[in-house]
């Protein structure tokens, strides 16, 4: 079932935020190491994605033409500014946790790389094991979230599975006009620059860096442009 990640992904929201509705005093340092952990666990599985790659060198130029880009719009800063816009309007209009809640979780279980590569992969390769790790993380989220934004945090499990449905529909449709041999190097292409940002995410929640993880989204796009323009040579 190509969807069976997206279910997953919104059932463990739902989980996690009914859980953190129970145990509402989870000490910080407790919440710091569940983070850590989970940064160790997307560099691991960043690093099997690349280690796969077949055309290392179109992953770089990708990521370098993709990051330009995202540096050039400023994709992450429009990301984060277009969430904290949308959280003060209904929060002001609204009041609560609730619209609180929904907003920070959609923009955390939306906003990032792993929903798109995960989406990307579970279209056109069949395989969810991206988003089950991103299911696994969110339950986390989720749970600890809920602790300081209620129960809209377990809404915005509705937004995240369309979300990442649309990925998933949009990925079945392209594998339906590209030959089988293009496709397989244009998934291959995905998951290797997948697995750089997954890379750059892991280190970002380890705090070894600060990258602008956002404004790397456009290269797995880049990646899978560059793969079919070399087709017809």
């Amino acid at each position: 079932m190509i969807f069976a990640g997206a279910l997953a992904n919104s059932l463990a929201i739902i989980i996690g935020g009914a859980l953190g509705m129970i145990f509402t005093f989870i000490p910080e340092h407790i919440k710091d190491a569940i983070m850590k952990i989970q940064g160790l666990f997307i560099i691991t599985m960043g690093i099997q994605m690349v280690v796969g790659a077949t055309d290392i060198l179109t992953t770089l130029i990708s990521l370098i033409i993709g990051v330009v880009i995202g540096e050039v719009v400023k994709l992450e800063e429009l990301l984060n500014r277009f969430g904290h816009l949308m959280e003060v309007r209904l929060g002001d209009k609204h009041g609560g946790n609730i619209s609180q809640g929904l907003i920070s979780g959609m923009l955390i279980f939306i906003v990032g790389a792993m929903g798109i590569v995960g989406g990307l992969d579970a279209g056109l390769q069949g395989s969810n094991d991206v988003l089950y790790t991103k299911a696994t993380m969110d339950f986390f989220i989720a749970l600890v979230m809920t602790t300081a934004y209620g129960r809209g945090v377990i809404l915005s499990s509705i937004p995240t599975f369309l979300y990442i449905a649309a990925i998933i529909i949009s990925a079945r449709q392209i594998a339906n006009f590209i030959p089988a041999d293009i496709l397989d190097m244009m998934v291959d292409q995905v998951s290797a620059t997948g697995g750089v940002i997954l890379l750059a995410i892991g280190l970002n929640m380890l705090n070894v860096t600060h990258m602008r993880v956002g404004n790397m989204i456009p290269a797995i796009f880049i990646g899978m442009f560059i793969v079919w323009l070399l087709s017809f040579f």
